[in-house]
């Protein structure tokens, strides 16, 4: 590419010029990939915390569920009394320009969409532990869906990094070079001639 630039001072103004915006640019995407990473590791830790207490809700929650079904018998007619939770909203914050989805749960009071007389403990022992289930699957949802958008963000941030390091820094760089080598060597050959005219003139002038 820099055999077809013609070395003339107006472009090797523009080569400085864009070399200097693709270091810059470099500097910011490296910027920006770093602290998405960080931000995406303390999640991914978040994560793996609850990932941990998730499951032993579950196990729980399950073992009640099972010890209910054992003492009332299958309970999905008393399931059916649980109503619809529509209590989620979803926005937004962020960081360096990636969207990061924060979920806010208007939690509903506890309490027992059922009647005690034809219920007992265990089932109420397997509500309780549904309902910390789904609180901590909204936290994990949220934190999760954060992890997926930040690594994909710093994947497209790690390619511009590279074709910028790579592929545009190193070819402007051999532009501003040829160029500037073409030019100082314009300038040596109009030293040279400007030398050799000005001897001429000195001696057609003595002579």
């Amino acid at each position: 590419m820099a055999d077809q630039i013609f070395p003339t001072k107006g472009n090797l103004i523009n080569a400085k010029k864009t070399l200097g915006l693709c270091r810059l640019g470099y500097d910011l995407m490296d910027r920006k990939r770093n602290i998405l990473i960080r931000e995406m590791m303390a999640l991914i830790d978040k994560a793996k915390e609850l990932r941990d207490s998730i499951e032993g809700t579950y196990k729980q929650a399950y073992a009640a569920l099972q010890d209910a079904n054992i003492t009332l018998g299958v309970i999905d007619k008393i399931s059916d009394s649980v109503p619809i939770d529509n209590g989620l909203s979803v926005s937004y914050r962020s960081v360096m320009g990636v969207e990061i989805p924060q979920i806010s749960y208007e939690q509903p009071k506890r309490f027992a969409p059922y009647g005690f007389y034809a219920t007992n403990s265990q089932l109420d022992v397997a509500y309780v532990s549904f309902s910390k289930v789904k609180d901590m699957t909204v936290l994990l949802a949220e934190v999760e869906n954060s992890i997926y958008r930040l690594a994909k963000a710093i994947k497209k941030a790690q390619r511009r990094a590279n074709a910028l390091q790579n592929i545009l820094i190193p070819r402007y760089s051999d532009i501003v070079k040829t160029i500037t080598d073409s030019l100082e060597e314009k300038d040596r050959e109009e030293f040279s001639r400007l030398k050799v005219i000005k001897s001429y003139k000195q001696k057609k002038s003595a002579s």
